[in-house]
């Protein structure tokens, strides 16, 4: 470790503050303070808590502790997201919080489904942007009552109106979604001493990495943790803050100060990731943005090759020269696909890279690209084999009975949910004997009590035997993945009451919910299974839901997608020989690798500047660099010249500045930086112009042509002509 480094395990006289420049060794300094609390200080594992915001960071984090530290000291150490904290929090203090034990988890897909319904609309737009206002309410911790008293305008005094509602559905669903699993402990922190007392002494000592991206909620929790003790390490970069979208809020570093005046602030500025050439021109740009903390990166690695910026004339021909070009270097460097990254703004700027690379047949693969087991026709057949397995998972229930419509509605569910939480038993039991006092409309008992019958069919001919039984022991939702935790619980819990507890389920997650239908039907093999798939899923009618709700190219997408689905599960079970119950199983253990980010293929990596944060790469290629894409022209005040609106406006161009400073700052080698002089937008041709931060870069956004190299075509030739070596 470096002098600033070791500074920063070191110090434990109060807050602390590690300014971590990108590739200054943050993650070391974390799990090396961990290991020295633990190993010289004292320190038991079940009193220290290190928060991170991604299930991939905490598994780093978590390995490279173990490392460091003899197991017997690890024992209840905590290393996961704060959704994973709030998540366990929840699981103690359900009762407080107004929950049953066996409380439900909305992913965003199935929170969205509530929101459209009490929307009544069809509008893609339209729907996002109130399911947005209401998460970033619930992070600013604002309830209905706090949001109506900030709402401005007709659409968010609409919002107000939908998040009413839809938090009365939550509750009568027994149910959070993933901004309350962080709003609720903070708000039942801050508003009972006793509580806060107990929890504060089970965290004598916390790490949050990636303090930039906190916003209020998260921001609460940790002062509710830590108390007036506040033996706490925050690691953060202000230069490296690109979430104000979705709530977070840079102005988190210098509240620190403000609370904290004791606060030691410690620099890290020692990159040992990337050249000379390329942190210059990373200070360079960041330097245009007013600094809540000045910090210069720097690196002993060389200078390295200077920056290369292209001019391109089209879009197309953009892709088509770096498809070209980045063939080009892996011979000429003898390097792998995997050492090369094409970063950009915006996701749609990857349908014509990836037609490039297609054609030169170069393997790519796309940061964040959508799961199989996450896309909805999927979820929503796999809602029925989970319903079928566990009758009393409630996530399961809503999704199967809602999907495709059979007449039962959020005045239903909601119904059966309130009927649930007084009786403490879950909807499935409510709607097997629902009566008139439950539901007087004749029509909507009749439509429950269908569904029921439907669910006994298929659980006869599976032949189900027993109850309703736990999850699989060591599942843990950790923010919206599902990762495996083999650890016993993070704190000093009462082992009886950790034993007992009834894990919550993730509706629309199959894992989740897969995990906890694993124990329970007997013996459906081979073709007995696939004749009782087949018949569900005609008795589902799911083929005509699409064709009814969807266009039909749409329509027959998604119904491929199931059908390939149906033949993977029939397969499974003829080779492997598995029951019904062991195909779900396997689909909940696919599903977990799936999400597990293994090891990365050989092939070039295409991604979004916010999904490649984090990252690094030998060699990165910055695709559409240019004024309206980096930065983006966003927001509806574009032509406002109100002080307010000017603010917000230089905001956002600040927040861009620090997202370009993110994509540079992935490059370890080399990095080419590209722009179009138009791009094709809709139907027509759109006349664009170099993005402010080339110059702000240092760097010349047209470099002349050589005297006697005017031609353009020649460098393509020259560059086909080593692709055939």
């Amino acid at each position: 470790m470096n002098a600033r480094q070791r500074e920063a395990v070191l110090y434990l006289d109060g807050p602390c503050l590690v300014l971590a420049g990108a590739g200054s060794g943050k993650t070391r300094v974390i799990t090396q303070k961990m290991a020295y609390l633990l190993r010289e200080c004292g320190y038991q594992a079940r009193h220290v808590v290190a928060l991170t915001f991604t299930n991939k960071a905490a598994r780093e984090m978590n390995e490279r502790v173990r490392t460091l530290v003899d197991p017997k000291l690890l024992r209840g150490l905590t290393v996961g997201t704060f959704h994973s904290l709030g998540l366990r929090f929840l699981r103690e203090e359900y009762a407080g919080a107004g929950l049953k034990r066996g409380f439900s988890i909305l992913d965003a897909t199935d929170a969205q489904g509530i929101v459209q319904e009490l929307l009544a609309t069809t509008d893609r737009a339209r729907l996002r942007a109130v399911q947005q206002t209401i998460s970033l309410w619930k992070n600013a911790l604002l309830d209905p009552d706090g949001a109506a008293r900030v709402a401005q305008g007709p659409d968010e005094a609409e919002a107000v109106r939908v998040y009413r509602s839809y938090e009365a559905t939550l509750r009568a669903y027994q149910s959070v979604d993933f901004d309350d699993l962080i709003r609720l402990p903070a708000r039942m922190l801050a508003a009972d001493e006793t509580l806060r007392a107990r929890w504060q002494a089970r965290v004598q000592y916390l790490l949050v990495d990636e303090y930039q991206d906190t916003n209020a909620c998260q921001y609460q929790l940790v002062r509710m943790l830590c108390g007036d003790r506040a033996m706490f390490t925050a690691v953060g970069d202000d230069d490296q803050a690109i979430y104000a979208w979705r709530g977070a809020t840079v102005e988190n570093l210098a509240q620190l100060a403000r609370d904290y005046p004791s606060l030691r602030l410690i620099k890290l500025e020692q990159n040992y990731r990337s050249v000379q050439t390329i942190l210059e021109a990373a200070n360079r740009v960041i330097g245009h943005n007013p600094k809540t903390f000045d910090k210069t990166l720097w690196s002993e690695l060389g200078t390295g090759e200077p920056i290369v910026v292209t001019p391109m004339d089209s879009d197309l021909a953009e892709a088509e020269s770096i498809a070209m070009r980045l063939s080009a270097a892996r011979f000429e460097r003898q390097a792998q696909w995997k050492d090369f990254a094409v970063l950009y703004r915006g996701n749609h700027q990857a349908r014509v890279m990836e037609q490039a690379l297609r054609t030169l047949r170069i393997p790519y693969t796309i940061s964040g690209g959508q799961s199989f087991f996450d896309k909805a026709e999927i979820r929503d057949v796999l809602a029925w084999l989970r319903l079928i397995a566990n009758e009393d998972e409630d996530p399961a229930f809503i999704r199967a009975a809602t999907t495709p419509r059979r007449g039962i509605g959020q005045g239903t569910l909601q119904a059966l949910g309130a009927e649930a939480a007084r009786r403490g038993v879950s909807l499935y039991a409510v709607a097997a004997d629902v009566s008139e006092a439950i539901l007087p409309a004749g029509r909507q008992r009749e439509a429950v009590h269908q569904f029921v019958r439907l669910v006994d069919h298929f659980q006869a001919r599976a032949a189900r035997r027993g109850g309703a039984v736990p999850p699989l022991p060591g599942a843990d939702v950790q923010g919206d993945l599902l990762a495996f935790d083999p650890d016993p619980p993070a704190f000093d819990a009462d082992p009886a009451s950790v034993a007992g507890e009834s894990r919550p389920a993730v509706i629309g997650a199959p894992s989740a919910g897969l995990a906890g239908a694993a124990v329970g039907i007997d013996g459906l093999r081979g073709d007995d299974a696939a004749r009782v798939l087949d018949d569900l899923l005609a008795a589902m009618n799911y083929e005509r839901h699409l064709y009814d709700t969807l266009d039909e190219r749409q329509a027959q997408s998604r119904w491929a997608n199931v059908l390939e689905l149906l033949e993977w599960l029939k397969r499974k079970a003829d080779e492997d020989d598995m029951t019904l119950l062991e195909l779900v199983q396997h689909v909940a253990l696919v599903t977990m690798l799936e999400r597990a980010d293994d090891e990365e293929p050989d092939a070039v990596k295409l991604s979004t500047l916010h999904a490649s944060k984090g990252l690094e790469y030998p060699h990165v290629y910055l695709i559409g660099v240019e004024e309206g894409l980096l930065p983006h022209r966003g927001g509806d005040d574009e032509g406002d010249v109100s002080e307010a609106a000017v603010a917000a406006r230089a905001r956002r161009i600040e927040e861009e500045r620090r997202l370009m400073y993110v994509g540079i700052t992935r490059a370890q080698r080399t990095l080419r930086i590209s722009w179009c002089r138009k791009r094709r937008r809709g139907r027509e041709d759109v006349i664009c112009e170099p993005s402010r931060f080339i110059a702000e870069m240092g760097l010349l956004a047209e470099v002349p042509r050589p005297v006697g190299d005017t031609d353009p075509d020649r460098t393509l030739d020259r560059l086909k002509a080593l692709l055939r070596r």
